[in-house]
C-alpha cells in the first residue's frame, strides 16, 4: 500500500470497519473457547463444581457491573475512533494539499523558462518602436505614468466644477452691472444729444455748452470704467 493510500480517508474507514469486525470474531472466538475449556474442566474433575443459586446472582451482579464498565468504555473507544477519523481526514486532506502544492512548485521552473522563452519570441517579433518614448515604457514606468496622467485629469475635473460652481455668481454680477450701464447709456445717449444741441447753441456763443461738454466726457468715463469691469 503506498503512502498516499495509507493516507486516503477512505482507507483509513475501510480500515477501522476491518479491524471492528476482526476483534468482534476474536472476542466471540475467546468467549467460545474459555466455555469450552470451563466445560470440559467441569466434566472431567474429580469433584464436579456445582454453583449455587447465590454464587449465580453475584455473578450476574458482577457481569451487570462489568457491562456497564464496558459499555462505557466502548462509549470512550467510539469517542476516540471519532477524534482519530476526525484527524485522519485533517491530515489526509492537508497531505494532499502538500502533495498538490510540491507538484506545483517542482513545475514552476519548467513554467518560467516556457514563459521567458515567450516573452523573448514576442519582443523579437515586436514592431519598431514608436518615436515617442512614453509608447515604448516597461510595464511599471507606463503604470507610474497613467497614475500621474489620470491625477493630472482628476485636478483639471476639479478646476473645470470649481469654474461652474462661479459661473453663476459672475452671470449674476454681470447682469447687475449691466442693469446698472442701462440708466448710464441713457444718460449717455441725452448727453450726446444735449451737447449736440449744446454745440449747435455755442456756435452762437454760452457758457452753458462747456459745462455739457464736460458731462458728457463724465459720462464717457464712467462708461469706460463699466466696460472694463464687464470684460473682467
Amino acid at each position: 500500500m503506498s503512502p498516499a493510500t495509507d493516507w486516503n480517508p477512505a482507507a483509513l474507514a475501510a480500515d477501522l470497519v476491518h479491524y471492528k469486525e476482526l476483534f468482534s470474531k476474536l472476542r466471540f472466538s475467546y468467549v467460545e473457547q474459555v466455555t469450552k475449556e470451563r466445560f470440559l474442566r467441569a466434566v472431567v474433575a474429580a469433584q464436579p463444581e456445582f454453583v449455587s443459586a447465590e454464587e449465580n446472582a453475584e455473578l450476574e451482579e458482577a457481569l451487570k457491573a462489568d457491562k456497564e464498565d464496558l459499555k462505557a468504555k466502548k462509549q470512550e473507544v467510539a469517542v476516540l475512533i471519532g477524534d482519530l477519523e476526525a484527524q485522519g481526514r485533517s491530515l489526509a486532506q492537508r497531505y494532499e494539499q502538500v502533495q498538490l502544492q510540491t507538484a506545483q512548485l517542482e513545475s514552476l521552473p519548467t513554467q518560467i523558462a516556457e514563459l521567458e522563452e515567450t516573452i523573448q519570441r514576442l519582443q523579437e517579433k515586436q514592431e519598431p518602436k514608436s518615436e515617442d518614448a512614453e509608447m515604448s515604457l516597461p510595464l511599471h514606468p507606463t503604470l507610474d505614468l497613467l497614475r500621474q496622467r489620470e491625477q493630472e485629469s482628476q485636478s483639471l475635473d476639479l478646476e473645470i466644477a470649481r469654474l461652474q460652481a462661479a459661473l453663476p455668481a459672475k452671470k449674476a454680477e454681470v447682469q447687475r452691472l449691466q442693469d446698472e450701464l442701462a440708466p448710464i447709456q441713457m444718460r449717455k445717449i441725452k448727453a450726446v444729444e444735449e451737447a449736440k444741441d449744446a454745440r449747435s447753441r455755442r456756435e452762437g456763443g454760452g457758457g452753458e455748452a462747456d459745462e455739457l461738454e464736460e458731462k458728457g466726457r463724465w459720462l464717457r468715463g464712467v462708461e469706460s470704467s463699466l466696460k472694463a469691469m464687464l470684460e473682467v
